[in-house]
């Protein structure tokens, strides 16, 4: 599917009429030949390329700071809960497939930068191999298809997934994760098939869900509401992940606006997602633990019941933990695993002792007894 876009830094000096300094433009090029830039066209309307802390610019566009390799690729233990090539099974009931390595665009927080818009062994291959290892496994509940973003795929491989999928009988609901209605909405809005296929499967018996990832409330536009008002229409249920991420939502008054703003258009807060310490990422995007902890309860104070269902989480190799509580006087952090790869880890309460400028659970001490 061809989504209009920028890729290159001379593309974006011509059509925005801005110059880049001679040595940042090197720097940056150096940067996106390890990871490289997809801008779409609709998104990069939405920055001011005159302000240097537009928060949209921030999300899609590289930074010099991209040189520094602090941190690690995968961050969550992909490599090692992969049991056939591009599908994942690291918590009892889901099963995780990657349908491809590319996207509507390529945000530059990416968990999976090692593998988005780059040549990979990590997408799935055969689908018919993925869809008996489901059937084989009556524990699996749910499947989760994403990537990369599946939606950037045609409607009919789509459509092929989910009819293979529809035919388990102890799979509950299928899953989604995209950002096209964020990069690129009009993708779903002008496309009758994707939205009739999307109503043909998600049925009273197994809805389908799409989950989604608004950052920013200027994300959320008329294009974008156009978007999330004909996936309701087609009868899917969708819910929202956002990654609290330095200078786009790192602010109280800008995360609640955020989850009004979904909850006004008819999108679930399901999780904000403490950024990753992603090679290339944590420098200059993860906020530590202690600050994000006070954004989210700052945030929290002035939201309703319905905008702040979400969890503070942070989905680490050995599940996913929230983040539940802070006692700043002795530098304690509370910890609970909301999912476990590990089963009798599921619900445990613990506390870790704070370090300076923490971001993740490795950077925490034990208490000491």
């Amino acid at each position: 599917m061809h989504i209009p876009g920028y890729k290159t830094l001379e593309e974006i000096e011509k059509e925005f009429n801005i110059k880049f300094d001679e040595e940042e433009k090197r720097k940056l090029n150096e940067i996106l030949k390890i990871h490289p830039m997809f801008i779409p066209t609709y998104y990069a309307k939405l920055i001011n390329w005159g302000d240097e802390n537009d928060p949209i610019k921030r999300i899609i566009f590289p930074s010099i700071y991209e040189l520094s390799e602090e941190g690690e690729y995968d961050t969550s233990g992909e490599k090692e809960n992969t049991v056939l090539t591009g599908l994942q099974h690291k918590y009892k009931e889901t099963v995780l497939i990657l349908a491809t390595n590319r996207c509507a665009g390529y945000c530059r927080h990416c968990f999976r930068k090692r593998l988005v818009g780059i040549p990979t062994e990590e997408t799935i291959k055969i689908f018919d191999e993925a869809v008996k290892y489901v059937k084989e496994h009556k524990e699996v509940t749910n499947v989760l298809i994403s990537g990369g973003d599946p939606l950037v795929l045609p409607s009919e491989v789509l459509e092929n997934f989910i009819a293979k999928l529809s035919e388990i009988p102890h799979l509950r609901f299928i899953r989604i994760g995209s950002r096209v209605p964020v990069f690129y909405p009009m993708r779903i809005y002008e496309d009758k098939k994707l939205l009739e296929m999307l109503k043909k499967y998600s049925t009273p018996n197994r809805r389908i869900y799409l989950v989604t990832h608004f950052n920013h409330p200027k994300e959320i536009t008329e294009e974008s509401k156009k978007a999330i008002d004909a996936l309701l229409d087609s009868k899917v249920i969708t819910s929202n992940q956002t990654v609290l991420l330095k200078g786009v939502n790192d602010d109280p008054k800008v995360l609640a606006e955020l989850m009004k703003s979904l909850v006004q258009i008819g999108v679930v807060p399901y999780y904000v997602f403490q950024c990753r310490p992603v090679k290339r990422v944590k420098s200059h995007f993860q906020v530590p633990l202690k600050e994000g902890y006070k954004i989210v309860e700052g945030a929290k104070r002035n939201l309703d019941g319905h905008a702040k269902r979400f969890k503070y989480i942070m989905s680490h190799k050995t599940g996913k933990i929230e983040i539940v509580g802070l006692d700043e006087e002795n530098d304690i952090i509370y910890l609970k695993y909301h999912q476990a790869k590990d089963d009798k880890n599921v619900g445990k309460f613990f506390a870790k002792k704070l370090t300076p400028n923490a971001g993740w659970l490795d950077d925490l001490k034990d208490l000491e007894k």
